[in-house]
């Protein structure tokens, strides 16, 4: 479960400006270190341990991406006041270079 979250994360970082895939990713990453936890107490038990570290490094970037996303979003918004205010500026800028 943690490795699908951990993927979907990198989608939703892209398409809820980063903060739906600091979302995912936390949880992501949660799931993998307690799957980690339980894996680590039993070993025998588990002969998929490599999954689990592979979970985790994708949900570390995952949220590591969605962080830095999320800064540029609120950057942004800070400097130009809203959404529409940024869709406004990238268009009387693509109108200038033509």
């Amino acid at each position: 479960m943690s490795l699908i979250l951990g993927i979907v994360s990198f989608i939703a970082c892209c398409f809820s400006s980063g903060f739906g895939g600091v979302l995912l990713s936390a949880i992501a990453l949660y799931l993998a270190n307690k799957d980690k936890k339980v894996a680590e107490e039993n070993p025998e038990l588990y002969e998929n341990y490599g999954q689990v570290k592979t979970a985790r490094i994708i949900a570390i970037v995952g949220l590591i991406l969605s962080i830095i996303i999320s800064i540029i979003c609120l950057v942004l918004i800070v400097i130009f006041g809203s959404v529409e205010a940024i869709q406004e500026e990238l268009l009387e800028m693509q109108n200038a270079q033509a």
